[in-house]
């Protein structure tokens, strides 16, 4: 055997023993990856000087509630950055204020990280339970290696926001089972610190209303697990408002009676990073407020974004992967309908790609695949900073390549929308499976097969 071929023959049996050695072991290596993985994100952005400016608003905002200060006048950083959250936020805010701001930066940046493998392990729990060879903490940890470096998750550390965290509340609350005695609490809470997630709560309430009607047609009761989940998120977000009414009356006052209305206090709308409609709009109409243009068109889309994410919600007997269908599809509709949208805003991007994956590998089809590529690529790319974004409002000036390139999240969105779109109609167009018993023995009870509901249907789809 010549050299070259002893060689090729050894690099064989070092490449099996690597492979086996993956088989045998995969979890403690995709962590060790993982691990790798998170700290070389952390030494970039340190690299990189990220100001975390958002963490310092987040401080004086609870400094101010700590001091009895107006809230809704305070002015943080060198850049006079507003209050904009509801008063309930503020309030969770106050344990920031009880460290150095060099400390409370290293902990919120290791929260956060922890919070992106939380992200990714609920949005894995969020398709059901799926025979694999893989353990599921491999996959987690393989997957947060990847999805650290997206351009929503750099942003998020970046500025030090609260956006994995409340990805994390909603996830955590629709991968409980339906009778889960906290299930809807999540969502809630979510709301009560930012109000963008509060059309989660509306999914499952209309939701249960179609469901309830159903069921009153049957002769069953109307009142079902959707129905619940959302009173209870309803109730736990009227106890946040509740809760700061008591403790900052004055600031609870000012907020639900004028800062709610008040847009403009985020930023600019026609801001880069700001990857809405609205800021597709006012990019595109090269004004810094789209008006009736976008508040229109916002209705519109939205109606059509809660209606989708409702018939796939409801269609738990007949699509698989429903409720990721349906929480994505609400996810993405708030995210195209509010005024503000920063970039960062969309760490939704991770489960949706985790979606559009799992969706590959079950169909086996490679344009899927080519979907789920795309869209991961898409959303690592930092593509939109590549146009003129400084102070000088350059974006009400921009061209037609510039404005595209600007817009790539809404797109991105609007085209996901349209696949689900697609797969529900799909789904609901196929009678859902009948369930076939076995052949019984003379003498055997009969066995009466129920329909299945669709909260049925998604208990045993989750299994958890």
């Amino acid at each position: 055997m010549s050299s070259s071929s002893a060689e090729q023959a050894r690099q064989t049996r070092q490449a099996g023993r690597a492979r086996a050695s993956v088989r045998r072991r995969p979890t403690p290596i995709a962590a060790a990856l993982c691990l790798v993985s998170l700290i070389a994100f952390y030494v970039a952005q340190r690299a990189a000087h990220v100001t975390m400016l958002d963490l310092d608003v987040y401080r004086a905002e609870g400094m101010a509630i700590r001091t009895g200060a107006d809230l809704y006048d305070m002015r943080a950083t060198v850049h006079a950055l507003p209050a904009t959250y509801p008063p309930f936020a503020a309030l969770l805010f106050i344990p920031l204020t009880w460290l150095n701001l060099a400390t409370t930066r290293v902990l919120v940046n290791i929260a956060n990280l922890s919070l992106l493998v939380a992200l990714v392990h609920l949005s894995l729990r969020l398709l059901g339970r799926r025979p694999s060879r893989v353990p599921l903490p491999a996959v987690t940890f393989a997957v947060a290696a990847l999805a650290v470096w997206c351009e929503p998750v750099w942003t998020t550390l970046r500025y030090g926001q609260v956006n994995l965290a409340l990805a994390v509340l909603v996830l955590w609350d629709l991968t409980r089972r339906a009778d889960h005695r906290w299930a809807g609490v999540g969502i809630g809470i979510a709301a009560g610190i930012k109000l963008t997630p509060a059309l989660f709560a509306v999914m499952l309430a209309v939701a249960g209303i179609a469901l309830g009607a159903r069921r009153l047609r049957q002769g069953l009761p109307v009142w079902n697990a959707f129905l619940r989940r959302a009173a209870v998120a309803a109730a736990t977000f009227a106890g946040t408002a509740g809760l700061t009414a008591l403790l900052a009356p004055h600031d609870s006052r000012r907020f639900w009676t004028g800062i709610i209305f008040a847009s403009d206090r985020a930023g600019y709308t026609e801001a880069t990073a700001n990857q809405s409609l609205r800021g597709v709009l006012a990019r595109a109409l090269h004004t810094g407020d789209p008006g009736l243009t976008w508040l229109i068109a916002a209705l519109v889309i939205g109606c059509a974004g809660l209606a989708l994410a409702t018939a796939a919600l409801l269609a738990a007997d007949r699509l698989p992967h429903a409720t990721a269908w349906a929480t994505l599809s609400c996810g993405v509709t708030a995210l195209v309908v509010s005024p503000i949208s920063w970039s960062h805003h969309w760490v939704w991007a991770v489960p949706l790609v985790i979606l559009l994956a799992a969706e590959a590998v079950r169909r086996g089809d490679r344009r899927w695949a080519a979907g789920a590529v795309a869209a991961g690529v898409l959303f690592q790319s930092f593509a939109l900073w590549l146009v003129p974004h400084d102070d000088g409002r350059h974006e009400l000036h921009q061209s037609g390549g510039q404005m595209l390139l600007s817009a790539v999240y809404p797109l991105a969105g609007a085209l996901f929308l349209a696949v689900a779109a697609t797969v529900t109609v799909h789904a609901w167009r196929r009678r859902p499976p009948v369930r076939v018993p076995a052949r019984r023995s003379p003498g055997a009870p009969a066995t009466v097969v129920r329909p299945r509901t669709p909260e049925s249907a998604v208990r045993a789809s989750r299994g958890s």
